[in-house]
């Protein structure tokens, strides 16, 4: 019975983060743009497959800061805090046992390749979001990972429901080098805003740029406007 309190809390407090901003998420660029913006063939509309200046690739490059940590599952944990009524630290087991979810989107890397129709599993952003409870004044996350990485999203992009953090790839546990045991994911920006080895995300009040940003990478990233670099 406490698992489904807990799972019902969740799909309650998931249903208020949606309402709440469901009119900033339709001014995204990946609703409000006549170009498509998003995940898997279904949602290219008929349009070009790929954002300007990107290629595909069948293979996976690997890209990271030259540190790729060996993250033992027993001692793994993922701390959520910031503007939140709720802050958590989370075990690998009490990650796991959140609601699951399979989807299939691309993945555009600001090096200029792109991995289409990828299948993924793991937690929405938006569970995670409803088990903590962000604040009125949470307008942003900067993600946190074991390999001292950061970056940042706007909450209108992170609460969609193709931004997860992922545990399994095609079928397989996600791979250390590409940033497993957990990585974030975020189809409809650019790859560098989903953390390899996530730790920590916190929610913020105000924007604070990660390690990307602070040397010159856009804020918001989106791939179909060619949105690599600050302006």
């Amino acid at each position: 019975m406490e698992e489904k309190e807990k799972l019902g809390r969740i799909v309650d407090a998931r249903m208020k983060l949606k309402a709440r901003f469901e009119e900033k998420i339709k001014l995204t660029p990946s609703i409000a743009d006549d170009k498509p913006m998003g995940k898997g063939k279904p949602n290219r509309h008929g349009m070009p497959e790929l954002p300007v200046g990107q290629t595909i690739t069948k293979k996976w490059p690997v890209l990271d800061l030259g540190i790729q940590p060996e993250i033992p599952l027993s001692k793994w944990k993922l701390v959520i805090d910031g503007e939140v009524e709720h802050p958590v630290e989370l075990t690998w087991e009490q990650f796991m046992a959140l609601p699951q979810t399979e989807d299939t989107s691309d993945f555009h890397c600001v090096t200029t390749w792109s991995k289409l129709g990828i299948n993924w599993k793991g937690v929405r952003l938006i569970d995670l979001a409803a088990l903590v409870q962000p604040k009125e004044t949470a307008a942003h996350i900067l993600c946190y990972g074991f390999d001292d990485y950061t970056t940042n999203i706007s909450l209108e992009e992170a609460l969609k429901p193709d931004v997860l953090l992922v545990h399994t790839v095609e079928g397989k546990p996600l791979p250390k080098e590409h940033g497993g045991p957990l990585r974030m994911i975020t189809p409809q920006l650019y790859a560098w805003k989903g953390s390899k080895w996530i730790s920590r995300i916190e929610f913020l009040a105000e924007n604070k740029p990660g390690f990307w940003e602070e040397r010159g990478y856009s804020d918001t990233a989106y791939p179909w406007r060619n949105d690599r670099y600050s302006r």
